[in-house]
């Protein structure tokens, strides 16, 4: 499919209703959220523009901070209890502090966006902390192997699929895992990528294969692809499509 992007570029554009992927097609640069779409948007943006970038932390600082995320947890809190964390060196190897001194941090209330606020699931998120740190000292992930350092992550309790790609594209740079989203997903759907009854944790590695499967079609790296379309898609709501 090499082909498409030269045409593309080139000026001239392929037929709309040609199948990029079996039951995919190519659709028109003007049409969001099609192949062509976001083929014409890889000439304008880059991955640093839409988010998805390594911040050049530690494996053990990408694991903590994943591991303080989720439901009822904000990205300002995530980031202020992090650094909390951090400045205590609780991500530091060998420090092997304890959860109930983990716990003792995240119940001490911090500065969140101006306003000082009190972390969610304190115990609960400390315990998992301590438990994963011991783990990557115990029982490093091989750093060789993309694949599998990101099944290694998963073993950790707390971090599915999303959040172990994520790692792993931080870390290590890689195009070998794609970090499909709630956002990444519902593009997927529309456009017939994914089926619409696929079921997350159990479908993730079936959707990433087609995933990087359009990534290779559309002559586009895997990261900048999910970059571009998470980027554009939480800028919009259903109705919109």
């Amino acid at each position: 499919m090499r082909g498409c992007r030269e045409a593309r570029l080139g000026g001239e554009m392929p037929n709309p209703n040609a199948e990029i992927l079996p039951g995919v097609k190519w659709g028109r640069p003007d049409w969001v959220p099609s192949p062509a779409y976001w083929l014409a948007m890889t000439e304008q943006v880059t991955e640093a523009s839409h988010g998805f970038v390594s911040q050049k932390a530690t494996l053990h600082e990408e694991v903590g901070f994943c591991l303080l995320g989720g439901f009822g947890v904000t990205a300002e809190m995530n980031h202020a209890f992090f650094e909390v964390l951090r400045d205590a060196d609780v991500f530091e190897p060998g420090a092997a502090i304890p959860a109930s001194e983990i716990e003792a941090m995240l119940l001490t209330p911090t500065d969140v966006a101006g306003s000082i606020r009190r972390y969610r699931f304190p115990k609960q998120k400390a315990k998992r902390i301590e438990a994963a740190i011991c783990k990557l000292e115990r029982d490093p992930p091989p750093l060789s192997d993309p694949v599998r350092f990101r099944d290694a992550i998963l073993e950790i309790p707390g971090i599915g699929p999303k959040t172990a790609s994520w790692i792993a594209r931080n870390l290590l740079g890689t195009d070998d895992v794609a970090i499909l989203d709630i956002h990444v997903i519902r593009a997927g759907k529309i456009i017939g990528l994914f089926d619409e009854k696929v079921r997350l944790p159990r479908d993730y590695f079936k959707m990433e294969k087609r995933f990087i499967e359009l990534s290779r079609a559309l002559d586009v790296k895997v990261s900048l692809l999910d970059a571009i379309i998470w980027g554009e898609m939480r800028k919009l709501n259903r109705h919109d499509l």
